[in-house]
């Protein structure tokens, strides 16, 4: 009976393996062509800090192996990010002949969903919050200190700000999620906010280093995107209940 269950298996097994090997390839291609516009992709990083602080024109590495580390590391986040459409796809294209046609628009409603909140999150912290976090961090400069920035933690930095706010823009979509599937009742998230809140800013602080002003910055519009899940869960709730009152 075993081996009848491995038999059976080892089709799904190739096809796996298959659409493991595309997606590996499919990040390193565009790690590859990611690295070739190293220079541009650095640049369009510094945009912000320049905004924030126009006499910092330049960045610095003190390890004869930090520039091409750093630029490796900034090409590898670009080709997986690239490469994510075409890995859904392959997930997609292994998961979808095993699933029913409500089951698949559901699926697909979820990644579109998930994956324009995501770019919301993303663009948001590029154009609105990082230039005012790297302005505030960037105001004790002044004529007895001089700002020498190093190039691979400036690009750290700006990378976990991304997918922080890129996470971050997520969370109606999750509070949604998680009352529609019933792990939540209706009404949790409005009685458990205080508890949220004070979490958003733990949370908040840590990824700010300590920074009071950084950490407002970066608490508040999480504070607004937790009301703004509250706010769907509702309208969710209520379209829900109103289809069920057409149903009886």
């Amino acid at each position: 009976m075993m081996l009848e269950a491995l038999e059976q298996f080892q089709p799904h097994h190739q096809e796996l393996k298959t659409r493991l090997i595309r997606s590996f390839a499919a990040i390193a291609l565009v790690t590859a062509v990611a690295y070739f516009f190293k220079d541009t992709l650095a640049s369009l990083c510094m945009q912000p800090l320049q905004q924030a602080y126009p006499a910092l024109d330049k960045l610095v590495y003190t390890k004869l192996t930090e520039a091409f580390l750093s630029y490796l590391k900034l090409s590898f986040l670009v080709g997986l990010i690239g490469a994510l459409p075409y890995i859904f796809y392959q997930i997609w294209l292994f998961a979808a002949p095993g699933l029913l046609d409500k089951e698949k628009r559901l699926v697909r409603s979820i990644l579109a969903w998930a994956t324009a909140l995501f770019t919301g999150g993303a663009l948001f912290a590029y154009f609105v919050a990082l230039p005012r976090i790297l302005h505030f961090f960037m105001s004790y400069a002044g004529p007895a200190l001089q700002p020498r920035l190093k190039l691979g933690l400036y690009l750290t930095f700006t990378a976990r700000m991304l997918l922080t706010f890129g996470l971050a823009f997520e969370i109606p979509f999750l509070m949604v999620m998680a009352t529609r599937t019933g792990l939540v009742k209706a009404g949790h998230f409005t009685a458990k906010r205080i508890y949220f809140y004070i979490a958003i800013l733990i949370v908040s602080f840590l990824l700010t280093t300590g920074e009071i002003t950084a950490t407002v910055l970066l608490s508040l519009p999480l504070f607004l995107l937790y009301e703004a899940g509250i706010l769907a869960c509702r309208v969710f709730a209520a379209k829900k209940s109103e289809s069920s009152a057409k149903d009886d």
